[in-house]
């Protein structure tokens, strides 16, 4: 059993963030989930669907909200060894560009782009002080390849890579790594929602993975948990794709 961390994941609610939630809780690390659909503050429940040290209802949009919670944290249990900047949302509709409803555009801006950067810039202050840390940003397939009619999305994306390499390069010397995952369609209420928008797009989709089938939220999880590991140290500023080949 690897030696406990304090992780801190955000979207920790459901899909991708709750699986790596429950994979880190399997493997006995000390968590703090953030996500703006839980109730405020909650310590952990000896429910087996609860793995939380402490469950936060933050908005990772709002930049105050973030500093609090950090600090929170900070006072509360003294370091931060994992971040996982997990939370993301998709667009309302598919269009074209020159039809992209700016409301859209800065919504998914805000929680897909500009939190990862609030949440890495709170947490690298104090990673800086104790002199250790490791982030993984989950970013997508649509962050490395053009995904048409999905403006907003795609641009939060490639930012989160591009991010991930700048923060990486920036505190390499510090004995801290940054990477992210880059996951293909994964079965979550974001890919149930596009299903929804376009109900066709859910078997043409499933045609062109080589695998056949979409991803699971644990596997995603399982990339997550090896980047956070000593298994991976000397990785930093990478975009590992989880697509089942989707991206050949």
């Amino acid at each position: 059993m690897p030696q406990p961390k304090i992780v801190v994941i955000t979207g920790a609610a459901s899909g991708i963030g709750a699986a790596t939630a429950r994979l880190f809780a399997d493997q006995g690390h000390h968590l703090v989930l953030l996500d703006v659909a839980f109730e405020s503050p909650r310590p952990a429940s000896n429910d087996e669907n609860d793995a939380s040290a402490l469950r936060l209802k933050v908005d990772v949009s709002e930049a105050q909200e973030v500093k609090t919670a950090i600090d929170h944290i900070i006072t509360t249990l003294g370091q931060i060894d994992v971040l996982v900047n997990n939370a993301g949302v998709g667009t309302k509709e598919f269009v074209k560009t020159e039809h992209h409803d700016i409301d859209d555009w800065e919504r998914v801006i805000a929680i897909n782009q500009t939190s990862v950067f609030y949440c890495m810039k709170y947490v690298l202050q104090q990673m800086t002080r104790q002199g250790f840390g490791n982030i993984i940003n989950v970013a997508s397939l649509a962050g490395l390849k053009a995904s048409g009619y999905n403006l907003a999305y795609s641009a939060s994306k490639f930012a989160v890579v591009g991010m991930t390499k700048s923060a990486a390069l920036e505190y390499g010397s510090q004995n801290i790594r940054i990477n992210c995952v880059c996951p293909g369609y994964t079965e979550s209420p974001l890919l149930e929602s596009l299903f929804t928008m376009k109900p066709k797009l859910k078997k043409r989709l499933l045609q062109s993975t080589p695998m056949g089938r979409y991803g699971l939220p644990e596997e995603i999880a399982e990339a997550i948990l090896w980047l956070a590991s000593e298994n991976s140290k000397y990785i930093t500023g990478q975009s590992i794709v989880i697509d089942g080949g989707l991206s050949l």
